[in-house]
């Protein structure tokens, strides 16, 4: 016992668990640049609610198209004294199917189709400056009037290109570069003249031209027995105005009013 008395052990030492940081290295600048972006975004949202707030202008797109228009001052080229009743007037639509091709060539690489749709109007008139002397006879005791004019006559046809349009366009290859390279601003002035020409000779075939005649003498008829006179003659002479059915010669109207 005394042997192992003077023995002493050394408990081993405890070793506390270390604490190991580990640092990843910064980037340069990465702190300030990701601070300059987060100011960005927070400027940009707050322009985006006050603006849908109505309390800044409302933002335009910045890929929005703009037309501007920049024309010269208009210049008068000359003015026209009319002496003439227009006395009726038409309104006309007709579909003009424009088809061209270009020798053997197939339609999808040479050639086009344009179907349009045009809405015009034409007017029928008196010209009353054409009148000969003696055009108005009247009777000795002033009671009876006979009036000689014109056969009306059409004004060319004008198209309302507010209201024309083309309906539908088919161009082959080579006429859709050969259009993109030379830029033709005259590309459908073809199709407007065939319409305005369409619509004049309808206008000749239709019964314009007798009513205006129609209307002229009871224009003239009850104008002059308005001043006095109990009979009125209207008659119309000169060539035929139209090649359309409903023209005639002359035509006569009397209107009888008791003094």
């Amino acid at each position: 016992m005394d042997k192992f008395s003077g023995t002493t052990r050394e408990m081993p030492e405890r070793h506390e668990p270390r604490q190991v940081k580990i640092t990843m290295p910064r980037l340069p600048g990465t702190g300030r640049a990701g601070g300059l972006v987060s100011v960005i975004v927070a400027i940009i949202v707050l322009i985006v609610v006050l603006s849908a707030a109505h309390l800044l202008p409302q933002l335009r797109n910045p890929f929005g198209e703009t037309t501007t228009v920049r024309s010269q001052p208009v210049i008068l080229k000359s003015i026209t004294n009319l002496s003439r009743y227009e006395a009726a007037s038409g309104s006309f639509q007709v579909v003009v199917d424009v088809t061209k091709r270009n020798g053997i060539l197939p339609s999808f690489l040479a050639g086009s189709e344009t179907l349009f749709v045009g809405q015009g109007s034409d007017i029928a008139y008196v010209d009353f400056a054409t009148l000969k002397n003696g055009a108005i006879a009247v009777s000795k005791n002033r009671t009876s009037v006979t009036v000689t004019l014109p056969k009306p006559q059409l004004e060319p046809a004008v198209l309302n290109v507010d209201q024309s349009y083309v309906y539908a366009e088919q161009q082959g290859l080579f006429n859709r570069v050969g259009d993109f390279f030379s830029g033709n601003p005259n590309s459908q002035q073809q199709v407007y003249q065939i319409a305005e020409g369409k619509i004049e000779t309808a206008a000749r075939q239709s019964p314009l031209l007798a009513d205006a005649q129609k209307n002229t003498e009871g224009m003239l008829t009850g104008m002059l027995t308005s001043l006095g006179f109990q009979h009125v003659t209207v008659t119309f002479s000169g060539p035929a105005a139209s090649a359309g059915p409903t023209a005639s010669a002359s035509a006569s109207a009397s209107a009888s009013a008791s003094s």
